[in-house]
């Protein structure tokens, strides 16, 4: 089970939002490279980056900081958070990245994902973000219609092998993650998934272990506030994740 320790960008600065509203923004390191260095520093060998900014406007805002983390840092970085076009795509994984992520795009250029794969194979992951079932873009500022098991049986079809499932109730909350949502997502869509949003204790991760070790096809969770709020240190996560019965 991988953990990937979570950095939120905005405006430049490593942050985290409540459910995705950028009024409930909380300001945790003006630095987020050495952020980054310091989840390396405790063990961490992926590395779950969010442009903020581009998420909500569609286009490239901190590709500087992004830039300077995947050099700094020699951890597996996977990026989202407003990638819209096979170029901006190739950019990152020129500039080492090592997964780009797709969300909006996945609704609403679904042709995209496809010539995506075709080029990429499985360095392309898809975001479902999904707030009482039905997927919400746009930096979860627009809700749709499209169920998120449609979206992800739409995805696998795609040739995507993965995607990263956040419940956006859940995120930033700390109140634990939607563990039944997300089995079902995979059981429902054929798809690897990744959690996302409302890790809030060591617990929350050995439950998710369990799961993993019952065969459930889940490959790992992304942590983000709770490492902040100081709830537990990655080191501990990564040795929960490790545990044996």
């Amino acid at each position: 089970m991988i953990i990937f320790p979570a950095i939120d960008l905005r405006q430049g600065k490593a942050v985290r939002l409540l459910q995705g509203r950028l009024e409930d923004t909380t300001v945790y390191a003006d630095d987020p490279c050495e952020v980054a260095r310091d989840f390396a520093r405790q063990g961490a060998e992926y590395l779950h980056l969010v442009d903020l900014d581009g998420a909500f406007s569609g286009e490239p805002v901190n590709d500087s900081v992004i830039r300077e983390i995947v050099r700094a840092v020699g951890l597996k970085v996977q990026v989202g958070g407003g990638i819209r076009s096979l170029g901006r795509i190739a950019d990152l994984l020129a500039a080492g990245v090592a997964r780009v992520i797709l969300g909006t795009a996945a609704v609403r250029e679904p042709e995209l994902v496809k010539e995506a794969v075709a080029l990429y194979g499985d360095r392309i992951v898809v975001g479902i973000d999904a707030k009482d079932g039905n997927v919400a873009v746009q930096g979860w500022s627009e809700a749709t219609e499209i169920t998120a098991i449609d979206l992800g049986r739409a995805m696998k079809a795609a040739g995507i092998e993965r995607m990263i499932f956040t419940d956006i109730s859940r995120d930033g909350m700390l109140q634990g993650p939607n563990l039944a949502a997300s089995l079902r997502q995979a059981a429902a869509t054929g798809l690897k998934v990744i959690i996302s949003g409302g890790v809030a204790s060591l617990q929350d991760l050995r439950d998710i272990r369990k799961e993993v070790k019952a065969g459930s096809p889940i490959e790992g969770v992304i942590i983000g506030k709770a490492l902040y709020s100081k709830a537990f240190t990655l080191k501990e996560a990564l040795a929960a994740a490790a545990e044996e019965e």
